[in-house]
């Protein structure tokens, strides 16, 4: 009965782990179903799975002086997907904009930091927001953070004003 739940135990940690594959697919909609070619874009896409990455996002967050309500915005994130793109280029980002844009997601803020831009466009369903969308924007590559939850109009202004107070 031992070696039966032993072997159980394994099968369900390894069903979990597979959740935290790193491919170099993307793991975004336009450009895995887009069909275009990137033109030399490297790509790596990671599953973040919550579990591993909510303790490690707190605990940052407290380290780095996150205020409570900032913490406690992390526990409606139900799930995050991160893609970076190296040898991405402007007309990338600007087909990537539009798309977004047909697909009703709304630009919230703009944040330039470092010499990064830092843009957060939301998709909303009603008061409810059920998807936020983060791209980094550097010179040599792209990061998007496509973060899926349940949050509220208050909740993502609270996290830009937490963003642009530091």
């Amino acid at each position: 009965m031992k070696i039966v739940k032993n072997i159980f135990i394994i099968l369900s940690v390894m069903c979990m782990m597979q959740s935290c594959i790193v491919s170099e697919k993307p793991n975004i909609a336009y450009f895995s179903e887009s069909g275009r070619d990137f033109k030399g874009a490297k790509f790596v896409s990671i599953n973040v799975p919550l579990f591993l990455a909510k303790p490690y996002i707190k605990k940052a967050l407290r380290e780095d002086g996150g205020d409570e309500e900032l913490i406690r915005l992390v526990k409606k994130v139900s799930k995050i997907k991160v893609l970076t793109v190296e040898n991405g280029d402007r007309e990338m980002l600007k087909d990537f904009a539009s798309y977004l844009n047909n697909n009703n997601y709304e630009e919230w803020a703009t944040i330039k930091h470092d010499g990064d831009n830092v843009n957060i466009r939301v998709k909303q369903k009603g008061d409810a927001i059920k998807n936020m969308l983060i791209t980094v924007n550097s010179d040599k590559e792209l990061v998007f953070v496509d973060i899926k939850g349940s949050f509220t109009a208050d909740d993502i202004s609270r996290m830009i004003a937490s963003a642009k107070d530091k």
